[in-house]
């Protein structure tokens, strides 16, 4: 694959690519993501997404600044030799910044990068049961509840898996939750 890059100025914020050379913005990402998610991550996770998957971790800021407002960082693979997933595995915004349709921008950037430079059948995703915007925001994009998964996190929280069939076959899955669905007699 070519180097993917984006830079995109949407009013007063910057979405831009991660630059794998910058100390600093892995500085900055690490103490973002420290300060504001309830799962720890070692300098290890940093370094297998970034140095693997540069292309889909996006950054935000004001124009002005290099200070980093907030990021999502993405990963793309093959699941089961079957078809191409993308996995969002963090999402963080500063707390002053969150309201402004931050997240919501890298969350449809990183759907529409993985669906143009890897062409993924899916993405899939999980946060806290308890989270409730997190939740909302993925729903929004189409993501669907397909597991849950008891004490998942170190602090002991619950967490749903969601997936968001890119291909309209996936999404006639009937394992869903939190979906109320009428299944003709015969098929389960």
């Amino acid at each position: 694959m070519p180097v993917a890059n984006v830079d995109l100025i949407d009013g007063d914020l910057r979405y831009y690519s991660y630059n794998p050379a910058s100390k600093d913005q892995l500085d900055q990402i690490s103490e973002l993501i420290s300060a504001n998610l309830s799962e720890p991550y070692s300098i290890y996770v940093y370094w297998y997404f970034f140095h693997q998957w540069p292309q889909y971790c996006f950054l935000v800021s004001e124009k002005s600044s290099e200070k980093i407002l907030g990021v999502i960082i993405c990963k793309v693979g093959p699941h089961r030799d079957v078809r191409m997933r993308g996995y969002i595995g963090m999402l963080v915004i500063e707390p002053e910044y969150r309201g402004r349709g931050i997240a919501k921008k890298l969350v449809k950037l990183s759907i529409e990068k993985m669906m143009e430079w890897d062409h993924v059948d899916e993405i899939m995703l999980e946060t806290e049961t308890s989270n409730a915007a997190a939740l909302q925001l993925y729903e929004l994009f189409g993501f669907l509840r397909t597991k849950r998964m008891h004490r998942y996190y170190l602090n002991g929280s619950d967490a749903y898996r969601l997936i968001l069939p890119v291909l309209d076959r996936l999404a006639t899955r009937i394992g869903f939750l939190d979906r109320i669905v009428d299944v003709p007699a015969g098929v389960v």
